[in-house]
Parts: structure tokens; C-alpha cells; sequence
């Protein structure tokens, strides 16, 4: 993970509808920057959902939230339009952002070592700095607990 304190990494990623967002964009507001290892799976869904439920309040809290997985922006798409959400879903097919904030690691699962996403939350205050770089967060947990951070 990335150091709190650090500046975090600008980036510019299509969203699920073939928009371009630049973390630059979001100067003077919050982001909770969250990356998910994959669309339309039970953890990730619920992740999602959770987000979607909590918007309001985050937007209460001027803070942005950005979903980052490496699937495509069509699978994106089917995702939002499935499930209903509210939260902005940005591609990375090419890992460039995944591996620049070192989400992207060495898995296990049934004996089988992999390489995948780390399900991890950062939150990103209005310069630009790393407030708080979450690890391993559990999907039904990460809304709540990064609302209750900020």
C-alpha cells in the first residue's frame, strides 16, 4: 500500500458509461478510491451496493467515491445496469493504476497461488495527500467504516 501522507498517484480512467475521470479532477473534495477485484461477484456486488446506499452521505461529506477493478467498461456497464448503481466504476484493463497504488498482488485460494486485486480502500483528501490506506477490507464493512473515517 501506499504511504498516508503521500500524494496520491494522478490517473485517468474511463467509467462504466466511456467517460474519462483524472483523480485531478476531484481537487477541494474527498475520494474514497476503492479497488475491487471483480464485477458482478457476490463480495464486490455488496461493496457496491453498500456504496450506492451510503452516496448521500458521503456527498454530504464532499467526498467522491471511485470504484476501480480491471474489468472493461462494457462489463462495468452490465454491472451498474444489473445492480442499479449510484457510484461512479472506473476500467483499468491495463493494471497501470491497479499496480501504481499497489493493489495488485500475490493470492491464494484453494492451494492455487495467483496474481489479483487486493480488495483496498484509500481515502484521498482535497490536495491530493493519502489520509488512510486500508488493506484486505472486508466488502460489507468498507462503506461504513471509510463514512465513519471521514
Amino acid at each position: 500500500m501506499l504511504e498516508i501522507g503521500t500524494k496520491a498517484p494522478d490517473f485517468t480512467l474511463e467509467d462504466q458509461n466511456g467517460e474519462k475521470h483524472s483523480l485531478s479532477d476531484y481537487e477541494g473534495k474527498k475520494v474514497v478510491l476503492y479497488f475491487y477485484p471483480k464485477d458482478n461477484t457476490p463480495g464486490c456486488t455488496n461493496q457496491a451496493l453498500l456504496f450506492t446506499e451510503l452516496k448521500a452521505e458521503f456527498d454530504k461529506k464532499n467526498t467522491v467515491i471511485l470504484g476501480i477493478s480491471k474489468d472493461s467498461v462494457k462489463s462495468h456497464k452490465k454491472f451498474e445496469e444489473k445492480h442499479n448503481l449510484g457510484i461512479t466504476i472506473l476500467s483499468d484493463e491495463s493494471l497501470d493504476v491497479i499496480k501504481k497504488y499497489e493493489v495488485w498482488k500475490e493470492k491464494k485460494n484453494y492451494g492455487k497461488t495467483y496474481m489479483g486485486i487486493v480488495r483496498s480502500t484509500y481515502l484521498i483528501d482535497e490536495n491530493g495527500l493519502i489520509k488512510e490506506a486500508l488493506e484486505n477490507v472486508k466488502a460489507k464493512d468498507n462503506p461504513g467504516k471509510m463514512l465513519e473515517i471521514i
